[in-house]
């Protein structure tokens, strides 16, 4: 038998508490039952701790867990084992908790950038497309960041385009889906405080608008309004994506009738038409969302 997490963090926060005062009284639950079913198993005498409706735990009790935990080469109790790769899981015992450990992919984006050096036995190319650690990117030595929607919008996206001639260094990143990491909302956050400018290049319907506003774009992608106007269509726009448009009505009554979104959001909301971002052409422009 091994201890749960839940478990775990149970006798953590106990030693906790009794930094001031003797002992800790836990009402009998699920996760106080295995406690003492555990400490049964390895021969830890509970004694009087032990009621029909309270296990007392003392300073005593919690440290012949921890070195009977250390014998069977476990984690100690006061190691928090909580969003440690397993390797990292790895330096305080045998045991490995997938269940609290970082996903391999938390921090991880996909990144376009300008290719490095020709490697051997590859086809030089104009991008590279790499999987990083969020946290290994320096911020502050890109200028603008664009967001890309769709996979394969991403890997056919070349930032060096007439809108985006006024940034010398975009920082290209993937949305993310369930394989490519979940960490762009991580960079998000991180380039927001930056005050600097953030693109949204991906569907234009009503999830798409939506995903972009709750991922801190300021601008979106878009074509110029006459040739998107020209090119949207009623399929490109889904009738499940109905949910979006309450709060999209909302952003648009929040606007000025002059600004450059408005006309944009009456395609959609009124005409009920959209636009999938590989129907959007060459030529695209910076559109502010608020």
């Amino acid at each position: 038998m091994i201890l749960s997490p839940r478990a775990r963090n149970l006798l953590r926060d106990a030693t906790q508490s009794l930094q001031g005062a003797p002992r800790l009284a836990k009402r009998r639950s699920k996760v106080v039952d295995e406690i003492v079913a555990w400490c049964r198993e390895h021969d830890i005498e509970l004694g009087l701790r032990l009621t029909h409706d309270r296990l007392y735990l003392d300073r005593e009790l919690l440290a012949q867990i921890d070195d009977t935990l250390a014998a069977l080469g476990h984690p100690t109790t006061h190691t928090a084992l909580s969003g440690l790769t397993s390797s990292e899981q790895a330096r305080f015992g045998n045991r490995e908790e997938k269940s609290v450990r970082e996903s391999p992919r938390e921090n991880r984006v996909l990144a376009s950038l300008p290719a490095g050096a020709p490697r051997s036995g590859l086809e030089s190319q104009a991008r590279d497309f790499l999987d990083l650690d969020w946290r290994d990117i320096a911020l502050s030595e890109f200028d603008v960041l664009v967001q890309v929607e769709n996979l394969d919008g991403f890997y056919a996206f070349d930032p060096v385009i007439p809108p985006l001639t006024e940034w010398l260094r975009p920082l290209v990143l993937y949305r993310g889906d369930s394989f490519y990491g979940g960490a762009f909302p991580k960079v998000a956050e991180a380039w927001a405080s930056t005050g600097k400018i953030h693109l949204y290049l991906g569907d234009f319907d009503a999830k798409g608008v939506s995903l972009a506003i709750s991922s801190r774009a300021t601008h979106l992608l878009l074509p110029p309004f006459a040739a998107l106007a020209q090119s949207a269509h009623a399929e490109h726009l889904p009738a499940k994506q109905q949910e979006y448009q309450s709060a999209l009505r909302d952003l648009a009554g929040s606007l000025p009738a002059d600004h450059p979104l408005t006309n944009y959001l009456k395609v959609l909301l009124s005409d009920q038409r959209g636009l999938l971002q590989q129907w959007f052409g060459s030529e695209l422009t910076p559109v502010p969302l608020g």
